[in-house]
């Protein structure tokens, strides 16, 4: 069995979809339509895209290109994180955070099922390493943005407790601790509810994928575990790194508070349509 081929017909009709969620959101007013219609025209332009890019390393298997390609990931993958703090670090440090934890996890993990588990020859081999590092980077994102974007607005809202277990005498590792835990705790929700509902409600897409192209279900449901395992290793160890990293930038060696380190709260977006 091969995987059957689709022409722009059939992702015109897929396409629909889009258009469907647009009119909702214009029939609901919930100002979301114009966002749809932008990430939509996005995904498409870089799935076109990076198709080009994926067909021309595969055919050089070079270990520099392979790693400058993973580098461009990590970083679109950190302004990511960046633009969906609504109280983003001054400066440049909100980035600097996301994309260094991401560097540091996703680049561990994939390096580790590259070399000890999936141990393709060479281990650089970009039809390997590029999509496994991008579903560890994609989940590890979300993660670390919803980490940090929840530390933030915790420390806003209980600063005066922060503060006053400071005033007690607590260090600012113990001042924080509550708050850094919470934080981490729904940097984690995601990839928790993911595995809950893994097999029982819902086929993930490598599986999908694999069953799809005539791949035996079983050893489909071999690599969505491996897959899983690493996905969720590549989270808890940046949402850890993350939020650790952005509760030292929001205090100081003096033991304070640091909230003057935050930008102001974003507004929230009320546009119609």
């Amino acid at each position: 069995m091969t995987l059957i081929p689709l022409d722009l017909v059939d992702l015109a009709l897929a396409a629909t979809l889009i258009l469907l969620n647009a009119a909702l959101s214009i029939w609901l007013r919930l100002g979301l339509a114009r966002q749809i219609l932008i990430a939509a025209l996005r995904m498409g332009i870089q799935l076109w895209l990076l198709g080009l890019v994926l067909a021309y390393l595969f055919e050089l298997t070079s270990p520099a290109l392979t790693g400058a390609a993973a580098l461009v990931m990590i970083g679109f993958a950190g302004f990511e994180v960046f633009s969906r703090q609504s109280r983003p670090i001054r400066g440049l440090w909100t980035y600097g955070l996301g994309t260094g934890t991401m560097l540091l996890a996703g680049g561990l993990v994939t390096v580790f099922a590259l070399t000890a588990l999936v141990a393709p020859a060479p281990w650089y081999d970009p039809r390997f390493a590029l999509p496994l590092l991008g579903m560890v980077l994609g989940n590890t994102m979300t993660g670390i943005a919803l980490g940090l974007d929840s530390l933030s607005g915790l420390a806003v809202r209980e600063r005066a407790a922060i503060e006053a277990r400071l005033c007690l005498g607590a260090t600012r590792a113990a001042a924080l601790r509550p708050v850094l835990r919470d934080a981490a705790r729904t940097g984690m929700i995601p990839i928790v509810n993911s595995m809950a509902a893994t097999g029982l409600v819902a086929i993930p897409g490598m599986m999908t994928g694999q069953i799809l192209a005539g791949a035996a279900p079983m050893e489909a449901i071999k690599y969505q575990l491996l897959i899983m395992c690493l996905i969720a290793g590549g989270t808890s160890l940046g949402v850890f790194l993350s939020v650790v990293g952005m509760a030292a930038f929001l205090s100081d060696s003096r033991h304070r508070l640091r909230l003057d380190r935050l930008r102001p709260a974003k507004p929230a977006p009320d546009a119609p349509g």
